[in-house]
């Protein structure tokens, strides 16, 4: 059973999932929801969609936009749109290339909707050919929310889940606890650095206090230096 949603602040949660197998790694999964001030809800990188999460999330109101980050975290939207047809998915121009199954609205680009309610800033962050993922920041929370721009394990979770010689990847690529870089094969996919880099200055302009990444421990302050920190490859 899912836990009950995490308030970050206002308007503001964490829904954690199940740990699902990545080619032969476990990773935790997490969703963010956020309540728009028309009330309707704001869902990225939607978890699976078992009978409790339905209803941990119609508590908290009803989803209205499914937003995929980047072409990784796709896999249960399909569910969420067949629970809540009425809702918008969203999404960067690689997610739309790969679920063509799926109508989605314009692709994510570095301005957010309209339909957000002014609620986020957002940036594509960009330098690299294969890969690509929108960042967003909640205004209201101060919260970077990003997918595997950064990898935070905790060393709790790799001792459960990881078998030594993973555990010995993980340390060796930065993606654990006091790091929280992305994964090696996506930071040597960024050929254009200047690119990555300005991407880099835009989102520690927003001075955020808080950071939700996808897998591993968030941080509910210090948001900033942590990013400084997580971004230290580009």
């Amino acid at each position: 059973m899912t836990g009950a949603p995490i308030q970050v602040a206002d308007d503001i949660w964490i829904l954690e999932g199940e740990t699902v197998s990545f080619y032969g790694f476990a990773y935790p999964t997490r969703s963010v929801i956020v309540r728009l001030p028309d009330g309707d809800l704001w869902v990225w990188s939607p978890i699976a969609l078992t009978d409790d999460v339905k209803r941990q999330v119609e508590a908290l109101g009803r989803p209205r936009h499914l937003v995929s980050p980047n072409k990784i975290h796709h896999l249960f939207l399909q569910d969420w749109k067949k629970a809540w047809p009425d809702a918008k998915l969203w999404g960067p121009q690689s997610t739309i290339d790969k679920r063509t199954d799926l109508a989605f609205e314009a692709a994510l680009k570095d301005e957010a909707p309209a339909d957000w309610q002014d609620v986020f800033k957002m940036v594509r962050f960009s330098g690299s050919p294969v890969m690509d993922e929108v960042v967003f920041f909640h205004r209201p929370s101060a919260t970077v929310v990003l997918a595997d721009l950064s990898e935070h394990f905790s060393q709790g979770f790799l001792d459960r889940h990881w078998k030594p010689w993973q555990r010995w990847i993980a340390g060796l690529w930065g993606i654990v606890e006091g790091k929280g870089y992305a994964p090696l094969e996506w930071r040597l996919s960024f050929f254009n650095r200047r690119k990555a880099r300005a991407c880099k200055s835009e989102i520690l302009a927003w001075n955020p206090d808080k950071v939700i990444m996808a897998h591993g421990v968030w941080q509910s302050n210090g948001g900033k230096a942590f990013l400084e920190k997580a971004f230290a490859w580009v």
